[in-house]
């Protein structure tokens, strides 16, 4: 007698990663697609859009919504923009990470805890376990995290080194509903490569420029060609202030230079394709208050 295996139903979910600033979302989101679709940097605030990674098997189709870190410093109208942001996604996914790091339950933890949904799976992903090397220390701060909020579930991890990754996609899987697969198998990403280089170049900006520039910088991308497996990209970095412009720029154009070395190999990567790229600095006086700048820049 023929008996047959039923096959398991697929998987597909939107699953939010939040948390203050600084404490590894892009890092994680980039780690479990396998190649970056969000930049990172030490600097808080590096993302301000919702971006998509995806990571697909045989059995599920994990679609990770990066947010910008909840920011309770700062009021200005794109900080206010990018938290609304943060807010309109826990309303519109399957599951919730809150991504926090390990030993350090801070404040900023406590205000986006009071933030998340009790309808819906909330997973607490406590970061940077290699920072800790007490067990009981890591047991301690997970009592502590567990008691401030009903979290569904805990999962300890490393987002630097990869470690329990494969633990924390199970979990998430338990949790996805039942669906057919939103993009295709091989996609990783729902940004445009237009979107892309703009953030690439931001990030080289905040890694190189360090404490010198402040968060309020944008990347405008003038225009965008393709010619066969060439892409022709000009670009703007908008700063606010005109001493910004000489640190961007730096002795000789030297600074620039890196910038932009740094991160058209960056995305010659990511196109797989060959990349001429070019870059200015502008001095644009209160862009990060300005609705119909944030607009155009996809920050409304």
């Amino acid at each position: 007698m023929n008996q047959s295996v039923e096959s398991s139903p697929f998987k597909c979910g939107l699953v939010a990663i939040v948390g203050r600033p600084n404490v590894g979302k892009s890092t994680l989101l980039n780690r479990i697609v396998g190649q970056k679709v969000s930049i990172t940097s030490k600097k808080a605030q590096t993302t301000r859009h919702r971006v998509m990674g995806i990571h697909t098997t045989d059995e599920a189709q994990f679609v990770f919504v990066d947010t910008p870190g909840f920011q309770t410093r700062y009021t200005g109208t794109m900080n206010r923009t990018m938290n609304k942001r943060v807010r309109e996604t826990l309303s519109d996914t399957d599951v919730v990470m809150l991504l926090v790091e390990a030993g350090r339950l801070k404040k900023e933890d406590r205000q986006v805890i009071e933030l998340l949904p009790t309808d819906r799976p909330v997973i607490l992903v406590a970061n940077k376990i290699d920072h800790v090397s007490d067990r009981g220390e890591l047991m301690a701060y997970l009592q502590e995290a567990a008691a401030a909020f009903p979290f569904t579930e805990i999962v300890p991890v490393s987002a630097k080194q990869s470690k329990n990754l494969d633990e924390l996609l199970k979990t998430i899987q338990t949790h996805l509903p039942e669906n057919a697969p939103l993009f295709g198998e091989d996609d990783v990403t729902d940004q445009t490569e237009r979107q892309l280089a703009a953030e690439l170049i931001r990030e080289k900006v905040f890694r190189l420029c360090g404490e010198e520039i402040p968060y309020a910088v944008a990347v405008q991308i003038d225009k965008f060609e393709e010619e066969g497996n060439l892409r022709r990209i000009f670009a703007t970095i908008l700063v606010d202030r005109d001493s910004h412009k000489p640190i961007l720029i730096g002795k000789g154009g030297e600074k620039l230079k890196t910038i932009s070395t740094q991160a058209r190999l960056d995305m010659e990567h990511a196109f797989d394709s060959k990349v001429y790229l070019e870059v200015w600095v502008k001095v644009k006086g209160g862009w990060a208050d300005d609705v119909r700048m944030l607009k155009s820049l996809g920050l409304d």
